[in-house]
């Protein structure tokens, strides 16, 4: 092989958990776009491979769907020094931000884990899915109106779940959502959710979208256009 060649960088796709997000269609979404862009996708269904330390070596960028999964030591920690060394990582909704529970660091790697989406009020409710889809504002932030993955995108309404996260300050949020106070709620003023955010984590980059309930909104224009942008852009 000569040394000008092209290698075609590594994307990962770890994808499982609760079959309701969709994991495969989901992502088969993306996986086109990936190969455009000049990657090889290698697909697996769970994350053992993020205990294969020599594969993650070469891999530019892992993109998970999992949720309500759970993680062993060594695949968390292989996923972790990857990311450290430059693997970039991203993902939407609870396939990266309801992965791994029970794993404490993994929800330090993320930098935000979804505690709830509040529904619709109790007297609608069938015990669907769509319970819990309320019309939502997601609102880019100052940062979000220049950063790559959300420039140029306006302020947009969804009806689909709206994530309530529990998050730390080492983010940098691109956009975020309210969750109103209704009659029927608990709490007494809005909460602000981060709902695109970007981590830096050693040398790798992290990315996060919490739309992405199912296909449909992945389909969504902007919801998509963001996710292809946040994959380049966390790419190593």
């Amino acid at each position: 092989m000569s040394s000008s060649a092209h290698v075609p960088r590594q994307a990962l796709v770890v994808r499982g958990g609760w079959d309701g997000h969709q994991p495969v269609e989901s992502t088969d979404l993306f996986i086109p776009f990936l190969e455009r862009n000049g990657f090889a996708v290698r697909v697996e269904g769970s994350p053992a491979v993020y205990a294969d330390e020599a594969f993650m070596a070469d891999v530019d960028l892992i993109v998970q769907t999992n949720t309500m999964s759970t993680i062993e030591k060594d695949e968390f920690e292989g996923l972790r020094s990857a990311v450290e060394n430059g693997t970039g990582l991203a993902g939407w909704h609870g396939g990266i931000a309801d992965s791994y529970r029970n794993t404490a660091d993994y929800l330090q790697l993320i930098g935000g884990q979804f505690a709830a989406h509040p529904g619709k009020h109790p007297d609608e409710r069938t015990g669907e899915q769509s319970d819990n889809y309320v019309p939502h504002r997601i609102e880019i932030t100052e940062l979000g109106r220049t950063h790559p993955i959300t420039q140029g995108i306006d302020d947009f309404e969804l009806v689909t779940e709206q994530y309530w996260v529990l998050h730390d300050d080492y983010i940098d949020v691109l956009a975020t959502t309210t969750q109103a106070v209704r009659p029927w709620d608990p709490w007494t003023r809005p909460i602000t959710s981060p709902a695109v955010w970007t981590r830096q984590w050693g040398k790798g980059r992290i990315f996060v979208s919490t739309p992405g309930h199912r296909v449909e909104v992945l389909e969504v224009p902007q919801v998509r256009t963001i996710i292809e942008r946040g994959l380049l852009w966390a790419a190593r």
